[in-house]
């Protein structure tokens, strides 16, 4: 497939960073965008709305609707699906974007952020999918696309921080089930994840100066879902991708455009082997 225009594409987790760049990409192909978040009104200490964005993707080439959801809220999921239905007349893609990151070790982590990290991050992106699959099987080229590392057992990725790790890790195994029990309907599950860490807010505020300054940009990985999401949904599930691999295949080499500061020795993101 050639573009995504005319495609209706979810995005949880739209309203800044990451999911906010895989709208813009997509709305310049003519895409729909259904912009998830739960920011609705500017925030003091973060950038970015749900309405912000929706403005971008219009001024960009597509089409959008801003819904605020909390994605714990599974009512409020099938609303908003429902929304999206009702605005754009079906669902091609769906984005799980949202997530939330705690990096403590366990005599640190609280049972309000272990049941935030769930909640976010696996129970949402389980919950999330599972309201959008029926009107995926609608669709010509459907794909289930989540923001979620390979899985590797090695206790190195657990130690630090075991919480997040395995709310992590059960967003990408949504993905590696789902590929299998979908597969006859022809809905491309699979996962995507950075190379490297990328300048968000998360790395901002959970890294030192030094890691946002040898990060990359968001838009490497909304290029890299861009690419993913053209493809064949029938031939191309239960993949974990990394974002510089995904842009490698389609021929690119340089990613220095990408870089906060070109020239810098990029900062490998976590779950990753160093390369």
């Amino acid at each position: 497939m050639d573009t995504l225009r005319d495609k209706t594409i979810f995005i949880t987790g739209a309203s800044r960073g990451i999911g906010r760049e895989i709208a813009l990409r997509c709305a310049r192909d003519g895409a729909n965008v259904v912009i998830i978040g739960k920011t609705a009104e500017a925030h003091p200490k973060l950038s970015g709305t749900i309405h912000s964005v929706a403005e971008e993707v219009q001024q960009a080439g597509g089409q959008a609707l801003a819904l605020q959801l909390d994605v714990r809220d599974e009512s409020a999921i099938a609303v908003a699906v429902e929304q999206a239905l009702a605005h754009f007349g079906g669902i091609d893609v769906l984005v799980n974007n949202a997530s939330a990151i705690g990096l403590t070790p366990t005599l640190r982590t609280s049972a309000k952020r272990l049941d935030l990290l769930w909640q976010v991050n696996m129970r949402a992106t389980f919950l999330v999918s599972q309201a959008c699959i029926p009107h995926l099987k609608l669709a010509a080229n459907p794909h289930i696309l989540t923001l979620s590392p390979p899985l590797n057992m090695d206790a190195q990725w657990f130690a630090p921080h075991v919480a997040y790790t395995i709310s992590k890790y059960g967003m990408s195994m949504c993905m590696l089930g789902m590929a299998q029990e979908f597969k006859a309907d022809g809905i491309a599950c699979n996962c995507l994840w950075p190379r490297t860490t990328i300048a968000t807010a998360a790395i901002e505020n959970n890294f030192p100066e030094a890691i946002l300054r040898a990060s990359r940009k968001p838009a490497i990985v909304a290029d890299a879902a861009h690419a993913i999401l053209r493809r064949d949904s029938r031939s191309s599930s239960g993949n974990f991708f990394i974002d510089e691999d995904v842009l490698r295949s389609e021929g690119m080499s340089d990613f220095d455009a990408y870089a906060v500061e070109p020239g810098t020795q990029p900062y490998e993101d976590l779950f990753l082997p160093h390369t």
